[in-house]
C-alpha cells in the first residue's frame, strides 16, 4: 500500500546474494510460481538473470501443473509458499499425485518464504523428497525482498528458523526503547545492508517510524538461539495479551499444524470482558476427514495452559495471493460478533 524506493543497487545486490545463497548456477531452471507483483517472485528470479540461466513461469498453482511443470521442463530449483507445500503433501497422501508419474530426480532445491513456515511441514515434506536442499529465506519489500535473513540450505537441522544474516546484511532484535534484548529474549527485528530501501515514496512520516541510523525496523516479533539463528516469533501486531501474557499465534500455529488432521490453521485474538483477549484458532479440517473441538482440546495439553486456544472455530483460513494468512479478515469477521458479545454481557 505504500510505494518503495529502491536503488539500482539494491536490486544488483539481490541478484548476486539469490544466486550465492542458493549456489544458482547457469545449468539450473528456476520455476517461478508466484504472482510477478510480489517481491518474492521477482527477487528469487533474480538469481537466475545473475546466472544467466532459464526460469519457468508457471500460470497456476495446483499440485499437478507444478509436478508437470518440473517434470517437463527439468527444473532444479522451484520456490513455494506455504500453502502449495500443504497441497502437495495432501495430494501425495491421498494417492491423487504419485511421485513415480514425474521426472523428479533434478529437483534439488526446495526454499520456502513469505510467512513463518511449520517446523512439521517441512519435515512432513522431508519424508517424500529425503534428497531435497531445504531453504527458507525472509525479507520485506522494503529490504529489496527476500534473504537478509535466511536459513542456509546445510542447516536443514535448523527447521523452524528463518536463519542467520543473508549475503551482506546485519541484523538486531531490540525493545521498544530500539536497544537490543539478550539473547533468547523476544524483541523486534532490525536489519542493516545494502538492500535497505531509500524511503516510502513522498512519505517522509512513515519513513522516519521504520528507519533509524541506517536500521530498518520489520515490525517482526523474533528471538536468537546460541547459535545465532534467528527464530521468527510474530508480526508485532498480531500479539495476543491475555490477562496480562505475551501469546504469538505462530508459536501455537506451529503446534496446531503438527496435528494429522488439521490442513490450515490461524490463530488471532478475539476481545473478552476479563482477559482482555483471548486467542482463538481457527482450524481448516483436511479434506475428506472429520474432527471434533474436543480432540484439538485433548491434542492442546500437551500447550502450557495459557498458550492453549480459548476458542475453536473449523472454518476455512483465508490467503491471499502470496500465501499469507488474512487475519485482518478473520479479525474483521469474528472480532465484530465477539464484541457485540462482550457488550451484550456488559
Amino acid at each position: 500500500p505504500k510505494a518503495i524506493l529502491l536503488k539500482h543497487h539494491a536490486l544488483a545486490q539481490s541478484a548476486r546474494m539469490e544466486a550465492i545463497h542458493h549456489a544458482t548456477t547457469h545449468e539450473d531452471v528456476f520455476l517461478c510460481i508466484p504472482p510477478l507483483y510480489h517481491t518474492g517472485a521477482k527477487m528469487h528470479w533474480f538469481g537466475s538473470l545473475f546466472t544467466g540461466s532459464k526460469a519457468v513461469l508457471l500460470k497456476g498453482n495446483s499440485p499437478h501443473a507444478i509436478f508437470q511443470a518440473v517434470s517437463s521442463e527439468r527444473c532444479s530449483i522451484v520456490w513455494l509458499l506455504v500453502p502449495w507445500c500443504q497441497d502437495i503433501l495432501a495430494a501425495l497422501d491421498r494417492g491423487d499425485l504419485k511421485l513415480e508419474d514425474y521426472q523428479l530426480s533434478q529437483w534439488r532445491l526446495m526454499h520456502i518464504g513469505a510467512q513463518p513456515v511449520p517446523p512439521s511441514l517441512i519435515k512432513h515434506w522431508m519424508r517424500y523428497f529425503p534428497h531435497h536442499k531445504y531453504d527458507t529465506n525472509y525479507g520485506l519489500s522494503e529490504s529489496t525482498g527476500p534473504g537478509c535473513v535466511h536459513l542456509g540450505m546445510d542447516h536443514i537441522d535448523k527447521v523452524g528458523a528463518i536463519g542467520v544474516p543473508g549475503y551482506g546484511w546485519e541484523v538486531k532484535i531490540v525493545d521498544e526503547q530500539l536497544q537490543p534484548v539478550p539473547q533468547g529474549d523476544v524483541g523486534e527485528l532490525c536489519v542493516k545492508g545494502p538492500g535497505v530501501m531509500v524511503c516510502y515514496y513522498h512519505n517522509p512520516e512513515a519513513t522516519a517510524e521504520v528507519l533509524k541510523d541506517g536500521w530498518l525496523r520489520t515490525g517482526d516479533m523474533a528471538r536468537q538461539d546460541k547459535d545465532g539463528f534467528i527464530f521468527l516469533v510474530d508480526r508485532k501486531k498480531d500479539v495476543i495479551i491475555s490477562g496480562g501474557e505475551n501469546l504469538y499465534p505462530v508459536q501455537i500455529e506451529d503446534f496446531l499444524s503438527a496435528y494429522p488432521k488439521i490442513h490450515d490453521v490461524a490463530v488471532i485474538g478475539l476481545p473478552d470482558a476479563r482477559l482482555g483477549e483471548i486467542a482463538a484458532a481457527i482450524i481448516q479440517i483436511k479434506q475428506g476427514m472429520t474432527c471434533t473441538e474436543s480432540e484439538i482440546r485433548q491434542f492442546c495439553m500437551d500447550l502450557p495452559r495459557y498458550k492453549r486456544p480459548r476458542k475453536i472455530i473449523f472454518a476455512p483460513v483465508p490467503r491471499n495471493a502470496t500465501g499469507k494468512i488474512e487475519k485482518p479478515k478473520l479479525r474483521e469477521q469474528y472480532c465484530g460478533v465477539r464484541l457485540v458479545e462482550a457488550q451484550n454481557r456488559g
